[in-house]
């Protein structure tokens, strides 16, 4: 691990500034990724700014009847939380099936949402990776390739974003609140906030320079029947290789997102649209521009009998309500 300089934070400004006159400055909270990381020096900030001292780190209703959550409430906490357990049940849902039950009671909200690609080849330094080093090239690309990614990808990278959390988050239609090293405050909707990885994966988010998550911002509950079910190859501590989170109305309507297939939440106007007519339409809508690989083209097998079992199990139970 190479040297750095650390300083704790007096107030988000504070750090947001302070990262703006650090070049290469990374702020740390949970640590649960970026510790990992710098060990293998793939991320060599030369200054961590300590975030725990922030308040950030409570859940408050919404005047529009929603929840703003701060960027550093743990995940164990969150899930945990009676009014997301009662209301945004796809969410509790979500964060439990994530990690371990250790890793959770650090993991932040915000450091969830911002977590790094956990794609071997991101990981091994011996190899090209166009988003640890750009312009070297992407060794998954006619590598190994099982977990990668079969939507949303490029000529440069094929990984996908690990969060179970931020599925979730991005059907819920969550805002991600930030500061600005200038002060300003601005309001991002998740649906915004990943970027394709086009030729330049290593520029994974909206996020400037400097710029800092404070909070994240449920609108007011969808009710309905809400359902996340991850596929992984153990029982537990293991990412999605498929996994999909919906909400259903006793009406029929309703939405789904799914994590494993792409390098963000994946969710597509289409297949909400057409939840009511059945899984098949909806896979078709959300699998309409796919790139396989001979190693993860059964993805899509696996992601279509899924869907299937989760809305057949969403609707059965909507009809109880």
């Amino acid at each position: 691990m190479k040297s750095f300089t650390y300083e704790r934070a007096g107030t988000p400004a504070e750090a947001a500034a302070s990262a703006a006159r650090h070049p290469g400055a990374k702020f740390i909270a949970g640590g649960t990724n970026l510790l990992d990381l710098m060990k293998l020096e793939i991320e060599t900030p030369a200054h961590l700014i300590d975030l725990n001292g922030l308040n950030l780190d409570s859940i408050q209703p919404t005047p529009e009847g929603g929840l703003r959550i701060g960027a550093l409430v743990r995940n164990t906490d969150l899930a945990a939380d009676m009014r997301v357990r009662k209301e945004y049940a796809v969410l509790s849902r979500a964060l439990l099936a994530g990690a371990s039950g250790q890793l959770r009671n650090r993991a932040t909200t915000a450091g969830n949402l911002l977590q790094r690609t956990r794609c071997p080849y991101f990981y091994d330094t011996n190899q090209p990776c166009n988003k640890r080093l750009p312009g070297s090239g992407c060794a998954a690309i006619g590598g190994f390739s099982r977990q990668h990614a079969v939507v949303g990808v490029s000529e440069a990278c094929i990984a996908t974003h690990p969060s179970d959390m931020a599925v979730a988050m991005r059907l819920l239609d969550a805002e991600i609140e930030t500061v600005r090293p200038d002060g300003t405050v601005r309001t991002l909707p998740i649906a915004s906030f990943y970027k394709a990885p086009g030729k330049t994966p290593h520029l994974e988010n909206a996020l400037t320079q400097g710029e800092l998550i404070t909070a994240v911002t449920l609108p007011q509950p969808l009710g309905g029947v809400q359902l996340y079910r991850k596929v992984r190859d153990r029982a537990s501590y293991a990412f999605a290789l498929v996994s999909v989170a919906a909400i259903v109305q006793p009406d029929g309507s309703g939405r789904v997102a799914l994590g494993g297939v792409a390098h963000k939440p994946w969710r597509i106007d289409a297949a909400d649209a057409a939840v009511s007519r059945g899984s098949k339409p909806v896979a078709d809508a959300l699998f309409a521009d796919t790139k396989t690989t001979h190693e993860n083209e059964y993805k899509l097998i696996l992601a279509q009998r899924t869907l299937a079992s989760t809305l057949t199990e969403a609707r059965a139970a909507s009809h109880e309500i």
